[in-house]
């Protein structure tokens, strides 16, 4: 069978998987009581899950966006030892951390990480922890529509509404009100570290002139800006058969990775010729290093969250596209009313402020954040003050190693640090 034919019989899969995950998605918004999900299921507070039982102080914080959505940040704000910050004093400099996009399971299917992927790990391998330790107030960030931050002040997360919104309104919305929230609570601007799509939303800020005068620095982990040189087949397949356009046709809002319906997608995918999903971890993310996986063990068990599939479509575009924009409507008319012109407006990373300083580090075995694309960013950033950025090639890495990795501290998380140290 041919490539094209083969996309054709994918597409037809799809549109018939589609529809029942769909009708699954209408039974569960209008069967009554809503359904427990199984990702509820957990101890009330990421706190109580994570940080206290390895003796970390640690405190559950709220911060609503403007457009209503209520988000959850933890705070650790010293290590273990009595004393920890600078000074003796236990309250150090503030380092927010942002995760990325993808989780994944290790049977069909991929998801949203939240901000429990800093703290899966032992705390001599966690970078939340590996903060503390060092005396700094490390703040996690969760955004919308994942475990932790799923509220909103008048929209149900069983409503399409509620899932109006693709990373455009993280860059917009939930990434500033979580800045300027920190930095209202601790009296200093923070440093930021983010992985994956958590470094796109900063990086689309700040070349949007957003936050560069709310912090200090970023540090950027597997960053994730042009997605055209992607490699990994499911991600490509996904992408070029228009999954996430036809979910939203359909009136899905909600991009539920645990469905049935979405695994038997996922399934049906797998069959492809070049694609093979003996270890989605490795199939998505690329051949990782020294993944701890252990910790991956701990994140399946808590299954992937969701995410709007206008954010999955948002960022097919990116790849089909090969360009950062904003979302596109794709009809003229809706883009206009939107953007006051027919095409979305792109992102020009060439806009960060030169001088605001970013640390970059990415892996030669990235699927996802490949290095040729992050060469494009990095074209983009050569008018960049030398002085105040940092590049680090990893060879060995790949996707996860950042995040999950029990060598990240020798390789990565030291050298984040030093560069943290230099700037205050």
């Amino acid at each position: 069978m041919s490539a094209a034919a083969w996309h054709a019989a994918v597409a037809v899969l799809i549109l018939l998987l589609c529809s029942r995950l769909a009708a699954a998605r209408v039974q569960l918004s209008h069967g009554g009581a809503l359904a427990t999900r199984r990702r509820d299921n957990v101890p009330a507070t990421a706190c109580a899950l994570t940080a206290v039982p390895f003796g970390y102080p640690c405190e559950e914080h709220q911060v609503t966006t403007d457009d209503g959505y209520i988000l959850s940040l933890q705070r650790i704000p010293r290590g273990r030892r009595a004393g920890a910050g600078v000074g003796g004093s236990g309250l150090g400099q503030p380092v927010l951390l942002q995760h990325g996009v993808l989780a994944v399971r290790r049977q069909l299917t991929n998801g949203v990480q939240d901000g429990m992927t800093w703290l899966l790990s032992s705390p001599e391998e966690s970078l939340a922890y590996i903060l503390a330790d060092r005396g700094f107030d490390v703040w996690i960030a969760n955004t919308r529509g994942t475990r932790w931050s799923s509220r909103h002040v008048s929209l149900d997360s069983s409503s399409r509404d509620y899932w109006d919104w693709s990373w455009d309104d993280l860059v917009v919305k939930d990434m500033p009100n979580m800045v300027d929230y920190v930095c209202t609570h601790t009296g200093q601007k923070p440093h930021f570290v983010g992985h994956s799509m958590g470094t796109l939303v900063a990086l689309a800020a700040l070349s949007e002139g957003r936050l560069a005068d709310k912090m200090k620095s970023a540090a950027l982990l597997s960053p994730v800006a042009y997605l055209a040189h992607m490699t990994t087949p499911i991600g490509i397949l996904l992408a070029k058969t228009f999954v996430g356009e036809i979910i939203s046709i359909l009136g899905v809002a909600e991009f539920n990775p645990i469905s049935s319906a979405v695994t038997n997608l996922m399934r049906e995918l797998c069959r492809h010729p070049q694609t093979k999903c003996y270890d989605l971890v490795r199939d998505l993310t690329g051949m990782n290093y020294c993944l701890n996986n252990s910790a991956v063990d701990v994140l399946l068990q808590y299954e992937p969250q969701p995410t709007s599939t206008k954010t999955m479509v948002h960022l097919a575009q990116t790849f089909r596209d090969g360009v950062v924009s904003k979302f596109d409507y794709v009809w003229p008319k809706v883009n206009m009313e939107k953007y006051g012109q027919p095409d979305p407006p792109s992102y020009n990373m060439s806009n960060i402020p030169a001088s605001f300083p970013l640390f970059l580090s990415y892996g030669g075995r990235d699927e996802l954040a490949d290095p040729a694309d992050v060469g494009l960013l990095l074209r983009d950033l050569l008018g960049h003050d030398r002085r105040k950025m940092t590049v680090q090639y990893l060879e060995q890495f790949a996707h996860l190693d950042f995040v999950l990795g029990t060598c990240a501290k020798d390789y990565v998380y030291n050298d984040v640090i030093s560069f943290i140290n230099r700037l205050n």
